[in-house]
């Protein structure tokens, strides 16, 4: 069976963060042809971008402690072997950590990484 897990310093994933989920459905939905579904993801409401059984992103609302001036985005994500090693290398490249390290019950563990130009992206260490 071939192993579909994503490599190290991949892109593996994208979700938007908004003020307003239910606006975003519709809006992707029907430019794109996507369906919004519920993830079953335990303790929070997040919902998965489908193209038929394939998912093509992820879909939340932003939590209500982030700063009005973070603007709805995109997120994309880059799959790393060692979180804590990749965390602890930010810094001394001269990026700094905006968030994390933390857990995503049953998928792993992430954070939220700026780099010295500021670009953000999230780096992703998937459980085994």
């Amino acid at each position: 069976m071939a192993d579909n897990t994503p490599k190290h310093g991949t892109f593996c994933w994208n979700e938007l963060m908004t003020r307003d989920t239910k606006a975003a459905g519709e809006f992707y939905s029907e430019l794109l042809g996507w369906k919004a579904v519920d993830s079953g993801m335990p303790g929070m409401d997040y919902q998965m971008f489908k193209v038929g059984e394939t998912s093509a992103g992820g879909l939340m609302a932003m939590p209500p402690d982030m700063p009005k001036e973070v603007p709805p985005h995109w997120m994309a994500y880059i799959t790393v072997d060692d979180i804590d090693a990749a965390v602890a290398k930010v810094g001394r490249l001269g990026g700094q950590v905006l968030f994390g390290p933390q857990a995503v019950p049953t998928l792993g563990r992430f954070a939220t990484i700026q780099d010295p130009t500021g670009g953000v992206v999230s780096l992703i260490q998937f459980t085994s």
